[in-house]
């Protein structure tokens, strides 16, 4: 099982990505700006290989838990980026929502200069599922290319 982020688009603050779980279109995903020098968070995460594990310890479980009791085991993190701890695939439609992380989305839109994803959370429990299931099947990991 694989799972690719793909850097399709560049705004002033944003980058917009396609997430592909097994090779099939998932959903879209927006972070923060690609930047040289890394902007704690600010920052999209670099090109490169990492890791997918369920973190259920981190404080954003509280919410996740309580907004999706059947479906949530804990937050999807991406490890080992370097220089970036805690990144997790969550709900959002703005860069201002992201601090380093992607946000799902059912489509994407730029307004004045930047990318923003909408219907996030449907985008979320599709990606979710997914997720787990590569993370459940051992050795998860995800890459991230850049594109643009």
């Amino acid at each position: 099982m694989s799972c690719r982020i793909v850097r399709v688009a560049q705004g002033r603050n944003t980058t917009l990505s396609h997430l592909y779980i097994n090779g099939l279109f998932c959903c879209y995903l927006l972070e923060d700006r690609l930047r040289p020098v890394k902007v704690a968070g600010s920052t999209a995460i670099p090109a490169g290989r990492y890791g997918l594990r369920l973190n259920a310890w981190a404080g954003m479980n509280v919410l996740y838990r309580g907004r999706y009791p059947k479906l949530h085991r804990g937050m999807v993190e991406i490890t080992g980026i370097p220089g970036f701890s805690g990144v997790f695939i969550h709900i959002g439609n703005y860069h201002t929502d992201t601090r380093g992380c992607p946000l799902t989305g059912s489509y994407a839109q730029l307004i004045d200069g930047d990318y923003r994803v909408v219907h996030s959370a449907a985008a979320y429990k599709r990606a979710y599922a997914r997720l787990v299931e590569v993370i459940d099947a051992g050795n998860a990991g995800i890459t991230v290319e850049d594109r643009l």
